[in-house]
């Protein structure tokens, strides 16, 4: 199972997450891997811990209803030559994609679907928590094709569905990589939800599921790997040292 190295932005700097409670992040501190809050040295120490080309960036402004850090999104692309950065901004329509594309002049073949509007470099993610109504679901994931390239986030915080597009109930709509967000557990040293992943895994042949939130250390990272994640975001295991370089799983 792979791990992909998460990073929450806010204000231009990195914060640590904790239960999904954001109003609670503080700038990184006291990190295993010598990181802080400076958003480039963070990536570089997060993406060789896990081996990884792909990073996973919340940027909690634009989640938050503010404007994309798109500053800052442009440094990481341009001083990490092969990154795919996996981008959580609340989009809620195509346009706002598309206008972050053209903004970080990602380029793009001309007739390409808009889910490959931000390729090479960036790719993304449609979060059930930000997209407002089942026509926005609709257009960020018309067809075949943007649903081969998409990634949608299936948020939840414990019984709650965070999901005002009906996302969930909508497999019908579902790309072929999913994310399933727990955000309770996130930062919070639970250890993962996997019970749910199982059921979903199970009733999903040829879906590729991503987990997210309780990842604690190497047993937790096999545990999930078997009940069916192909690859898991991760953050806290890796500043506290209990995932990472020297580490199984």
């Amino acid at each position: 199972m792979r791990l992909i190295p998460v990073m929450d932005l806010r204000a231009g700097q990195v914060v640590r997450a904790r239960r999904g409670e954001r109003a609670t992040y503080r700038p990184l501190s006291g990190s295993a891997l010598g990181a802080g809050p400076e958003p480039l040295d963070c990536a570089e120490r997060l993406l060789a811990a896990c081996a990884s080309r792909v990073l996973y960036l919340a940027d909690l402004d634009a989640l938050q209803g503010g404007a994309p850090q798109t500053a800052v999104i442009a440094r990481l692309l341009r001083a990490l030559p092969g990154l795919t950065l996996w981008l959580d901004a609340g989009f809620r329509r195509p346009a706002e994609v598309q206008a972050l594309a053209e903004a970080l002049d990602c380029p793009r073949a001309g007739g390409a679907p808009l889910a490959e509007a931000a390729r090479p470099g960036l790719r993304p993610v449609w979060a059930s928590e930000a997209l407002p109504d089942a026509a926005a679901l609709q257009a960020a994931l018309p067809d075949a094709a943007a649903r081969a390239a998409g990634l949608l986030s299936l948020d939840r915080r414990g019984d709650t569905l965070l999901d005002p597009a009906g996302c969930w109930g909508r497999p019908d709509t579902w790309p072929d990589s999913l994310i399933l967000m727990t955000l309770e557990r996130v930062g919070s040293g639970d250890g993962p939800d996997l019970a749910l992943l199982r059921r979903l895994h199970a009733a999903t042949p040829g879906k590729r599921w991503i987990g997210a939130g309780g990842l604690r250390g190497p047993a937790d990272a096999e545990a999930a790997a078997a009940a069916g994640a192909s690859a898991w975001l991760v953050a806290s295991a890796l500043h506290e040292g209990r995932l990472g370089p020297g580490r199984s799983g």
